[in-house]
This record gives structure tokens, C-alpha cells and sequence, in this order.
């Protein structure tokens, strides 16, 4: 198959790490991938994995991507992709608008994603009308049938796999340590608590920074690292965070790691992993990677990470907004063996990539000639 995945652009999220993942994924099964989006750092990725990475600026959600309309249309008459995969809302439009002028016979089969419990209103309709929906965990599901116009026949659950090889059976790498030490020397000899995800009001660094209060008041031996960046004209919450640090003397407690490239090692540093969305998470892919990794997770009952967590580590799920409840959850786990965790097939990588490929065929069977 000719596989086109449209997306904003390609910076550090889940969902361009998913689509980079995944787009590798097709290449080894033999099928021709395509990428397009603003661009990014994860560009070159995409490249270096055989896929082709065409930048087209349909990343703004205002009227001027619009203009994006017919070098799109133009683009898709050029490759004549099987599947056009959209994983955004102004792609989907520009996709559609593009797609209109075409005769049926021309248009490739659409496949959109849920990556989220987006907005109920025109604009995020579009996510509803392609041939086949898929959501990325339960709650979503639940979400898109009642608030969109999907039958239940054209709506597929299918979580975000993780890439199980790169995670497990990992040891630290010594030279890795020397350099992370050298550069945050507050770090060592510590009981590492990660906080990941980008720097963000709803990710729930907040609740992280309370939580840590608590947690050092009872083991000062505790240190707590926010790992991920500040998307650009947000760093105003970056400061208040900061501030936040401050006023509960968690100066030499919490460390900011910024934008990181080593997760892997980060996993197997941390001694627990938090999750502490302040609404529900439609996956937490940070969840998975860390169970993957053998490191214990801590995360509020809700959302996409609940489900993670109740199919394999039912101990971290914690009460949500409990900051309480929380520390006291991390500081169980602090003295106990790291856990064997098993994550079911349904969250690795290659199931994802399975799952996802039988819906392509399903769609293609059910398109018209």
C-alpha cells in the first residue's frame, strides 16, 4: 500500500512520536510511507527511516492554511496514495477540501485518528467523516459516539503501541550517567520521582510540585526531575512553575531537565513515574514506556492512563486531584523491588501497526470503484 500521514508538524508529542514510529513500521512491512506536515526535528527521523517527509505548512488553525488547499489536492494527484491517514483537524480539512473536486474513483480512502476528546463544534466534526475512525483508548471511543455522528461499525480502538525492544532488558549506560550527573550533580545518589511530559497547565506539574513537598518532608533523600519542554509562547507557565518550586522550598528538590532526547535511560534512572493529568489523558503514552521500562507508575484514575495502569499495574492508580494520596502512593513503592510488569499485546508497537493495517484494508474493501 501508498500510505499518506498527515499531521500538524513534527516536534516532540505523542502524537509525532507515534506517527514516526509508525511510519517506520510501514516501511519495514514493505509498504510506501509518506509524511506531511510543517516539519520539525523528527523530520530528518522520518527520512533516515525511509519514509518521505513532504513540508507543507498545514499546521495553523487559521483561514490563511487554506491557501493550503490545492497544493494539496495537486500533491494528492501526484501520489495517488491507497490511504490518506489524518491525525489533526486542520490537515483533515484541507485533505477534504482538497479531495472534493476529485472524482470518487481518484480519492484515496481516509482514515482519521482520535488523538483526543476534542472539542464538540463544526471544526472537529471533520475527525468524524472519514471512511474509518480510529479512537486511542476507551475513553476516547466512549467520548467520539457520543458526541460525533460515527456508526460503531466504523470505529476501531486501537492504543498506542509502544516499541517494547527499545525499553526492556535495558541497563543504564555508565558514560550516559558520568555526563547527566556532571551537568545536574543534585541528582546523584538520590531517589529519582520523574514527572515527563511537556511543560504544560493540564499535564499537572502543579499537583507534581505538592506532591514533592509532601514527599521530601518524609524522605529528603527524594529528588524530583520535570522532564519536557515549554512549547513555544507558553513559557509564561514555565515561570510560575518556577515561582511554585520557590515558595515550597523545593529549590534543591525539583530539577527542570527540559526537552530530552534519552528517555529511555530517564526511565531507568527514575525510581517512580508520575502521571498527574488534571483531566483525563486520552492515552499517556509516557505510562506505557515507563511500565515497559520495569520503573512503577503513579497516576490519577482517569482517562487513557487509568487503562494502562488497571490492565497491569492496578497499585498506582491513585484517587484524582489527591496530591495526598499521591506522595503516599510514590513513597510505598520507593523501598519496594521494581515490579514485573507485563504489558498486554494490545500496547506494543507491532500490535498497533497490525490493528492499524487491518482497518486500512477494511476500508479499502469497502470503497467504492
Amino acid at each position: 500500500m501508498k500510505i499518506l500521514q498527515a499531521l500538524p508538524a513534527l516536534y516532540s508529542g505523542g502524537v509525532e512520536r507515534g506517527t514516526v514510529e509508525f511510519a517506520a513500521e510501514l516501511v519495514k512491512r514493505g509498504h510506501q510511507s509518506f509524511v506531511v506536515s510543517n516539519g520539525g526535528p523528527m523530520a530528518e527521523q522520518v527520512r533516515g527511516q525511509g519514509s518521505t517527509h513532504i513540508h507543507m505548512p498545514i499546521h495553523r488553525k487559521t483561514p490563511a492554511s487554506f491557501g493550503q488547499v490545492l497544493p494539496m489536492r495537486k500533491l494528492l494527484q501526484e501520489l495517488k496514495p491507497d490511504i490518506v491517514h489524518v491525525r489533526s483537524r486542520m490537515p483533515a480539512w484541507i485533505i477534504h477540501l482538497a479531495l472534493k473536486t476529485l472524482p470518487q474513483h481518484e480519492r484515496p480512502a481516509i482514515v482519521s485518528t482520535f488523538h483526543g476528546m476534542y472539542s464538540v463544534n463544526p471544526y472537529s466534526a471533520i475527525m468524524a467523516r472519514a471512511d474509518q475512525v480510529i479512537a486511542v483508548s476507551n475513553c476516547v471511543r466512549d467520548y467520539v459516539l457520543e458526541n460525533f455522528p460515527v456508526p460503531e461499525n466504523k470505529l476501531t480502538v486501537i492504543q498506542r503501541g509502544v516499541n517494547i525492544d527499545a525499553f526492556r532488558n535495558r541497563a543504564i549506560n555508565d558514560q550516559w550517567l558520568n555526563i547527566l550527573l556532571s551537568r545536574f550533580p543534585q541528582l546523584a545518589g538520590k531517589k529519582i520521582i520523574m514527572m515527563p511530559g511537556r511543560i504544560s497547565r493540564w499535564k499537572g506539574q502543579l499537583h507534581f510540585m505538592e506532591a514533592m513537598a509532601r514527599i521530601v518532608r518524609q524522605r529528603p533523600d527524594c529528588h524530583g526531575i520535570i522532564v519536557g519542554g515549554a512549547e513555544p509562547g507558553k513559557e509564561r507557565f514555565l515561570q510560575e512553575l518556577e515561582k511554585e518550586r520557590s515558595r515550597l522550598g523545593l529549590t534543591n528538590k525539583v530539577t527542570f531537565l527540559g526537552q530530552r532526547n534519552d528517555m529511555t535511560n530517564l526511565y531507568l534512572l527514575a525510581d517512580v513515574v508520575c502521571h498527574m493529568s488534571t483531566k483525563p489523558e486520552p492515552f499517556g503514552r509516557t505510562v506505557t514506556e515507563a511500565l515497559a521500562s520495569g520503573t512503577p507508575v503513579v497516576a490519577y484514575n482517569r482517562g487513557g492512563a487509568a487503562e494502562t495502569l488497571q490492565a497491569c499495574f492496578r497499585e498506582g492508580l491513585v484517587t484524582p486531584d489527591d496530591t495526598g494520596a499521591f506522595a503516599s502512593a510514590v513513597l510505598g513503592l520507593l523501598d519496594k523491588p521494581r515490579p514485573e510488569i507485563e504489558l498486554p499485546e494490545r500496547f506494543l508497537l507491532r500490535a498497533q501497526t497490525e490493528a492499524t493495517l487491518r482497518v486500512y484494508q477494511q476500508t479499502l474493501n469497502g470503497k467504492p470503484v
